[in-house]
C-alpha cells in the first residue's frame, strides 16, 4: 500500500474529482445537514452482480419513512415475481442513514434484470443465478498476473489495452531487480530480486505483504483439496489468464510461484550477515512518479533492511508451498521447504530484528513491532508441511494458541500485520499430525471467531460482517470484511451451519452495491463501479492513453482516516462508511493492492463452488 507518507511526494496538480450529486448530505448521527453531499443514486440498495439462486437475497432502502414500505421484485420484462413490506431497522450507524431492509430469499427463478422497487425508487439490475461469481473469481485472480514484476503482459492473455512490457527486468534503467543494491549500511552486494508482484497503487515489492497475498491464493486451491465441494477445475491447468498454461501444473499454482520464486530471492545469502533471513522489501530510492507505466521507470531500486517478520513471512509462505508443489514438481517443492527451514532458523537467531514505520521514502514502510503472529503462522505451516515436533511445541506454547481475539481480531480477522489466523485456518482444515482433541480445540477456536463475525452481519442493517472498534473503519475496510468472510466461510466448511454462508453473501452484496453508498468496489461489476482506484498504470483518469483498472479489481474501500488530500477535501464529516470516494488520488479509500485481492479471490472462489454445488444437488446445508 502507498500510505499516507506518500501525500507529501505527490502533487495533486490539475486533477479535478467528478462532482458530487446533491442526493444524500447526512451527518454520522442521522441528523442534517452536517457531512459532504454525495451522489448514492438510489435509495434502494442490492448486490448489483446478483444473488445465488438458492442464498440469501436481501436488500436495503435508504428513507426518511418510519412504517413499513412496499416492495416490488419485477423481471427485466417489469413482471411482478415477487413483494412484501420492508422492515424498518432505524439510523445505521455507520452511514447516519435512516434505514430499512427488505428480503426476496424465496425467489430462486433464475433471470437477469430484476429490479426492487421501493415506494416508486428503482435499484440498480441484478442477476438471480448459480455462476454470478465464475467471471469474479478468474477476473480476481487474473489481477495478479497483471501486476507481475520482469515478465511482458501479453495482449493475448489480458487484452491490448492492459498488454505491457516487462516492468524491472534486466533491460530496465540500472538493470532493473535484476541487479539491485542495498540502501547505504544495509549491505555492500547486489542482489537479483526480480519477478513477483507490484504491491499496490506504487511499484515497490514487500515481502510481508506479499507473504499473506500468496499464502491466501495457496490456500484457495488447498482448499479444493480438503473441503468438499470446493472444485479444483476452475483453478486447474489451462483455465485461468496466464501463461504457464499446458506444464501440468494448476494455473493458481502457476501464478503463486511467480510471487514464491520472488520471495525466495529475498533472501539473505549464506556466507553474509544475517544469512537466512529475508531483506524486508525492495522499491525505488523515491515514490515512483504518476503516472509511470512499470517498464519506463528510470529509479534505481533498493533493498532494504531484513526483518524478522518478513523471515518468518518467508518461512510460513515456503513451507505452505512444499506441501502444495511436491505433486507436481518435486525439486521446487524441496527447495521451499529447505528456505521455510533456513528462515525458521534464522529468525529465531534473530527475532527481535524489528522494521520500524520510519523508512516510507519511495514506499510504504510496513512497520511490525510485534512477530508474535508470525512466529505461530509460520511454525503452524511448518508443522503441517513436517509433522515436526519442534513445530507442533512452537505453535502450542505460543501465548495466541486458542485466544480468540489474538487469533482474530474482532475489527478484522487478519492483515498483513496480523498473521495469526492464517496458521490457524490452515491447523482447522488441512490435514496434520495434531491429535484429535487438539485439532477440535483449533476449530472450535475458528467457529468462535465465526460465531462473532456471523453476529456483527446479522446487527448491520447491510449485512456488513464488520463492526470495527469505536466504529471508525480502516484503510482497507473492504480487505477487512473478507478476511471476517475467509472466517466465516472456513466455518461454513467445517460445519454446513448455513448461518455462516449467508453473513459470508451478505459481505459479498456489500461489497458489490448493497452498502451505504450503493457503490460496487469491484471494477466492472455492477452499474456503478469502481474504476479511477488508485494505480500508477491503470491511470485513465489522468491519462486518457491509459487503461482504467482491470475487471476484478477491488477498490480498499471506507478509510475514516482520510489520509489524503482529495478525501479530506471531498468527504470532511463523513460518517464511516461513507468515507470513501472513487478517485484516482484519492489513495487511502481508493488503492488497490495485492492483499486486498488475494481474498476476493478466496471469496470469490467459495462463493462460485456454492453456486455450482446447489447447482448439483449438493447445496444442503444445516442452520
Amino acid at each position: 500500500m502507498v500510505g499516507a507518507a506518500v501525500a507529501a511526494g505527490m502533487a495533486l496538480g490539475a486533477l479535478t474529482v467528478p462532482a458530487a450529486g446533491a442526493v444524500e448530505r447526512l451527518a454520522p448521527s442521522g441528523a442534517k445537514p452536517a457531512g459532504p453531499t454525495l451522489d448514492t443514486g438510489s435509495p434502494v440498495r442490492v448486490n448489483q452482480v446478483g444473488y445465488l439462486t438458492h442464498g440469501p437475497k436481501k436488500g436495503t432502502v435508504v428513507t426518511t419513512a418510519t412504517k413499513p414500505l412496499t416492495w416490488t421484485l419485477r423481471t427485466a420484462h417489469g413482471i411482478k415475481r415477487a413483494g412484501g413490506t420492508t422492515t424498518p431497522a432505524g439510523v445505521d450507524p455507520s452511514s447516519g442513514q435512516n434505514v430499512q431492509t427488505f428480503d426476496f430469499s424465496k425467489v430462486t427463478q433464475k433471470g437477469k434484470g430484476y429490479t426492487v422497487i421501493v415506494d416508486g425508487k428503482e435499484s440498480e439490475p441484478f442477476t438471480i443465478g448459480d455462476d454470478i461469481y465464475s467471471s469474479l473469481r478468474r477476473d480476481s485472480l487474473a489481477y495478479f498476473y497483471q501486476n507481475r514484476s520482469g515478465i511482458k503482459i501479453d495482449a493475448d492473455i489480458v487484452g491490448g489495452k492492459y498488454a505491457r512490457p516487462a516492468g524491472h527486468d534486466k533491460a530496465a534503467a540500472h538493470g532493473g531487480d535484476t541487479d539491485v543494491p542495498c540502501q547505504s549500511g544495509v549491505c555492500d552486494y547486489r542482489r537479483n530480486v526480480s519477478g513477483g508482484w507490484y504491491d499496490a497503487g506504487d511499484q515497490g515489492k514487500y515481502v510481508v505483504n506479499g507473504g499473506i497475498s500468496v499464502a491466501q491464493l495457496m490456500s484457495a486451491f488447498e482448499r479444493t483439496r480438503t473441503t468438499k465441494g470446493a472444485d479444483p477445475k476452475p483453478l486447474g491447468d489451462g483455465r485461468l489468464r496466464v501463461p504457464e498454461h499446458g506444464n501440468g501444473v494448476p494455473d493458481i499454482l502457476d501464478e503463486a510461484r511467480w510471487e514464491m520464486d520472488f520471495l525466495m530471492r529475498m533472501q539473505v545469502p549464506q556466507g553474509k550477515p544475517l544469512a537466512g533471513m529475508a531483506f524486508h522489501k525492495v522499491h525505488d530510492d523515491q515514490w515512483t512518479g504518476f503516472p509511470t507505466r512499470p517498464d519506463q521507470d528510470k529509479q534505481q531500486r533498493e533493498l532494504h533492511a531484513p526483518s524478522t517478520a518478513a523471515t518468518l513471512n518467508l518461512a510460513a509462505t515456503a513451507a505452505q508451498s512444499a506441501r502444495l508443489f511436491k505433486p507436481y514438481d518435486p525439486r521446487f517443492a524441496a527447495r521451499s521447504l529447505h528456505v521455510a527451514e533456513t528462515a525458521w532458523a534464522a529468525a529465531k537467531a534473530h527475532p527481535d530484528v524489528i522494521a520500524g514505520d520510519q523508512d516510507s521514502t519511495g514506499g510504504g514502510a510496513y512497520g511490525d513491532s510485534d512477530v508474535g503472529d508470525e512466529f505461530y503462522w509460520a511454525a503452524a505451516e511448518l508443522f503441517i508441511t513436517t509433522g515436526d515436533n519442534a513445530y507442533r511445541q512452537a505453535v502450542l506454547q505460543s501465548p495466541l494458541h486458542g485466544d480468540v481475539e489474538a487469533l482474530f481480531p474482532r475489527g478484522g480477522a487478519l492483515s498483513w500485520s496480523k498473521v495469526a489466523g492464517l496458521g490457524a485456518l490452515d491447523l482447522a482444515t488441512v490435514p496434520n499430525k495434531l491429535t484429535d482433541k487438539q485439532r477440535d480445540a483449533v476449530r472450535r477456536t475458528v467457529i468462535r471467531a465465526a460465531d462473532r463475525y456471523a453476529a456483527d452481519s446479522a446487527k448491520s442493517a447491510y449485512g456488513v460482517p464488520y463492526a470495527p472498534k469505536g466504529g471508525a473503519y480502516e484503510w482497507g475496510s473492504n480487505s477487512q470484511v473478507l478476511n471476517n468472510m475467509v472466517v466465516l466461510a472456513t466455518a461454513h466448511d467445517l460445519t454446513g451451519k448455513t448461518r455462516y454462508r449467508d453473513a459470508v453473501l451478505r459481505g459479498m452484496d456489500y461489497l458489490l452495491g448493497a452498502n451505504p453508498l450503493n457503490q460496487s468496489y469491484v471494477t466492472g461489476y455492477g452499474e456503478r463501479n469502481s474504476h479511477h482506484q488508485h494505480h500508477r498504470f491503470w491511470a485513465h483518469q489522468i491519462d486518457h492513453k491509459l487503461p482504467t483498472p482491470a475487471p476484478g479489481s477491488l477498490a480498499g474501500g471506507p478509510n475514516s482516516g482520510l489520509q489524503d488530500p482529495v478525501a479530506q477535501k471531498k468527504l470532511k464529516g463523513c460518517a464511516p462508511a461513507m468515507c470513501y470516494i472513487d478517485d484516482i488520488m484519492s489513495f487511502s479509500t481508493n488503492e488497490i493492492t495485492i492483499n486486498w485481492n488475494a481474498p476476493l479471490a478466496w471469496i470469490s472462489s467459495y462463493a462460485d463452488d456454492l453456486g455450482h454445488a446447489a447447482a448439483g444437488g449438493a447445496g444442503a446445508a444445516r442452520s
